[in-house]
């Protein structure tokens, strides 16, 4: 079978994005993949040979990587990660020539009078839990997350598509503020580290889990570098939390994002990103993520409502 008579079969076999696997299809015998390598083929422009490097740098099988290649499409292109980056970084600008400040704008006394950050006096403010995303201490940490989220997060979309990514993503910053408002009761959030760290700890647990099918060159160097980088975002997220380099007039934002964000990326997003071509309605893992994430949802929010009374927490007068 030549490539465009496989091309034809594939078209016309495709009803949706996740109508009928591709996997399933091979097993039946219904299509088949060439012998030879499709993947390597020469003579491909450039948008073909960045669909073919996210192929290799998401997908485990090989399998899934020729049926991603010949089925994608480029619209629509992957907007929500790109967006949520440009947003973020339109907020900071915003706010850095307001405040004339670019590095620990949080130790800025007008700062936290954003309506865009967590702070614990204005929980009645829902929306606070997830708009904190668009706010960052300063340049150091806007520009670690758009960096992570540019070439983490779009390959993830293009693959996985708006609605997984987007849902992990949003998940990891609602579980980021509601877990500083359980664990920390007294601090403020800012930063995207909450869904960055979503994002990218479901991405190394997948690559960890199949670690014998992927491809991506120099995965060990890669994955070392990775943790090296995280870890330090977070050791530096401690260090301004409890050892201000400035006097402040309150406490500093809260490093328990980043690692709400990570646990949400080991169990949420691992389910999303190995259920590839697969409904996840099908798939009984994710009813049982879906059932834990809702139960911290339930117990958050009944601790924000009735816990800083009853326990009479001491929280700093909202600016």
């Amino acid at each position: 079978m030549d490539r465009s008579s496989l091309l034809q079969l594939i078209q016309e076999q495709i009803s949706s994005k996740r109508s009928s696997s591709f996997k399933r299809a091979i097993a039946n015998g219904q299509r088949a993949l060439p012998q030879d390598g499709m993947l390597d083929e020469p003579g491909l422009g450039v948008y073909k040979r960045f669909v073919r490097y996210v192929a290799y740098e998401i997908l485990p099988r090989e399998v899934d990587r020729h049926w991603y290649f010949y089925r994608h499409r480029s619209c629509p292109p992957p907007v929500f990660m790109a967006s949520v980056t440009l947003a973020q970084i339109i907020v900071f600008l915003c706010y850095g020539a307001r405040l004339n400040k670019w590095v620990l704008q949080t130790y800025h006394p007008e700062y936290m009078k954003s309506p865009l950050v967590y702070h614990p006096g204005h929980r009645a403010r829902a929306w606070r839990f997830l708009t904190y995303m668009f706010m960052h201490v300063g340049l150091e940490q806007l520009g670690f997350n758009a960096l992570l989220q540019l070439m983490i997060g779009v390959p993830l979309e293009m693959v996985h598509g708006l609605l997984r990514i987007s849902l992990l993503y949003l998940a990891g910053v609602l579980a980021g503020s509601l877990t500083v408002s359980i664990t920390d009761m007294r601090a403020p959030v800012v930063g995207g580290s909450g869904g960055v760290y979503a994002l990218c700890s479901a991405h190394l647990a997948n690559v960890v889990m199949n670690w014998a099918g992927m491809r991506c060159p120099y995965k060990l160097l890669r994955m070392v570098l990775a943790l090296v980088c995280m870890s330090s975002e977070v050791g530096r997220a401690v260090w301004l939390r409890f050892s201000p380099p400035l006097p402040a007039s309150g406490p500093q934002p809260s490093f328990m994002a980043h690692l709400a964000g990570a646990v949400v990326g080991v169990s949420m997003g691992l389910t999303i990103l190995r259920s590839y071509e697969e409904r996840l309605r099908d798939q009984c893992g994710w009813w049982v993520v879906l059932l834990a994430y809702g139960t911290f949802l339930l117990f958050a929010i009944f601790w924000n409502i009735f816990a800083y009374d009853l326990l009479g927490a001491h929280i700093p007068p909202p600016p």
